[in-house]
């Protein structure tokens, strides 16, 4: 098992050195299909809300060095094996922060809450927002719901065309100069 709220200690500050902003650190199984556990980190750049392969491998490097200088410390924190996932938070994004509640409003989005909660468990809707700790939703058959955020215990965003109309892509500024450069390549082969 592993210690996320130390793991998190841990890996914000590497990304923030980095100029990201973390949205989730979770220990899960591994897509690697190997039935192994996995560290997954998901970080973005402000300017973007997303993160490139190369932003994602100099996460990686500087959060796999701090792992391994608290270990090497005898700091225990992660048990056993575990592969390291460093990734962008995707178009159909986790909701981890009460900053993700009021930046993705007017879009659709999946809540599931804490076990426990007294009223309905999974909710999808429209998020309108956060107020006083509450996730406003407006559900189509229920319509106005609110949600206490303490006890969310996953919020993702629906994929739907307004929501990929909305998301800012990557900069491809450059991308002319590579397949340049490729085709100068291939033709000194």
């Amino acid at each position: 098992m592993a210690d996320i709220a130390r793991l998190t200690q841990l890996i914000e500050p590497e990304a923030r050195a980095l100029g990201f902003d973390l949205v989730r650190v979770a220990f899960v199984p591994s897509e690697a299909g190997d039935g192994g556990m996995a560290l997954q980190i998901m970080a973005e750049d402000p300017a973007t809300g997303q993160l490139t392969l190369d932003q994602c491998a100099a996460l990686s490097r500087r959060v796999s060095e701090a792992i391994d200088a608290a270990e090497a410390a005898g700091d225990v924190l992660i048990e056993g094996a575990y592969h390291l996932e460093v990734s962008s938070p995707g178009i159909d994004r986790p909701l981890t922060r009460p900053k993700d509640f009021i930046a993705w409003a007017g879009h659709e989005v999946r809540i599931v809450m804490e076990k426990g909660y007294a009223g309905q468990r999974v909710n999808k809707g429209v998020l309108e927002g956060l107020e006083d700790g509450m996730v406003h939703v407006r559900e189509v058959k229920a319509g106005a719901v609110r949600l206490p955020l303490e006890q969310i215990h996953t919020a993702r965003l629906v994929l739907t065309d307004a929501l990929i109309a909305a998301t800012r892509p990557l900069d491809a500024g450059g991308a002319e100069e590579l397949v340049a450069d490729e085709d100068e390549e291939e033709a000194d082969d």
